[in-house]
């Protein structure tokens, strides 16, 4: 199993840059960001974009992977995410992962001045954006058209580092996201039942979580792929025991082997952020990050 963080990026770089070179001393496989316009609890305070912030973590950090978790349609185009993605791929070496979902209907879906899209519009445009994505990052020219996306002789040369692309993370629980996983991924992520976030329990979750591995299974083999081909990333923090895996290193390592046995491959944990919905002690989370997955076995 492999552990990870996600690191908002809510800090001026002066004092982030310090925060992604030490996610990296830390020993983490990989730090990622939202790429979101605001969030949440966070609107009114600083926020800042992911790929400059990426570009910068790139240049302060040698070989943790990098990364979105999650970039959507909502206020991206595939045309010009395309490009911003080769060229982030290109200054970390390498080492870029493009974790991608639907998105959802918070501040991002009608920043742009767009009425919030429905369920299934997300879905619908979330289809034809990965797939042209998908080109985009794999021929040197483009040219598309489609329903909501289009593409015009799109040049991405010399395309990316990774070959034949940097590696989708897709962030999926319905049939259609998961048929996407199944064909384009090379990872699937979930943060668990949201149903549950409120009054769901542990057990309840983890319920949940196995069968959306079970249906993801189902997908690929639909597409003829064998599901153990897929990393499978559990970004934590919105399931109901949300904040107890962080209260010490012992009840990470309980939490950590509970998913692993669903098949988890990679864990997520939140950079604590103080007086916010991911506060948590500072010397407790870096103790989980050294020493965590060890103790697994």
């Amino acid at each position: 199993m492999r552990l990870s963080t996600v690191i908002l990026p809510v800090h001026r770089w002066s004092q982030g840059r310090h925060i992604w070179r030490r996610a990296e001393d830390l020993g983490f496989h990989a730090a990622y960001t939202y790429d979101h316009l605001s969030w949440r609890s966070f609107r009114d305070g600083p926020w800042f974009g992911a790929v400059p912030t990426l570009t910068g973590a790139a240049s302060v950090t040698q070989s943790m992977r990098l990364g979105t978790l999650v970039t959507s349609p909502n206020f991206r185009h595939p045309v010009t995410l395309a490009k911003d993605l080769i060229t982030l791929d290109d200054v970390s070496g390498g080492r870029i992962t493009l974790g991608i979902g639907a998105g959802g209907n918070g501040f991002d879906a009608t920043a742009l001045g767009q009425e919030a899209w429905t369920p299934k519009e997300r879905a619908d445009r979330f289809g034809e954006f990965v797939a042209l994505l998908d080109r985009l990052l794999t021929e040197d020219s483009v040219t598309e058209r489609g329903t909501f996306y289009a593409a015009d002789e799109a040049r991405n040369i010399p395309g990316c580092v990774q070959r034949p692309r940097l590696p989708f993370a897709v962030a999926a629980t319905g049939p259609r996201g998961m048929r996407l996983a199944a064909r384009y991924g090379q990872a699937w992520v979930t943060t668990g039942d949201p149903k549950l976030y409120e009054e769901g329990t542990p057990e309840q979750s983890v319920a949940a979580l196995r069968g959306q591995i079970e249906r993801l299974g189902k997908a690929c083999a639909e597409t003829g792929r064998e599901v153990a081909e897929l990393d499978k990333i559990l970004l934590t923090g919105f399931t109901p025991d949300r904040s107890r895996p962080l209260e010490s290193v012992e009840a990470f390592v309980d939490f950590a082997g509970r998913h692993r046995e669903l098949g988890f491959t990679e864990i997520v944990i939140h950079w604590p952020i103080p007086d916010s919905d991911f506060a948590a002690d500072q010397a407790v989370f870096e103790s989980i990050a050294t020493e965590a997955l060890s103790r697994l076995g």
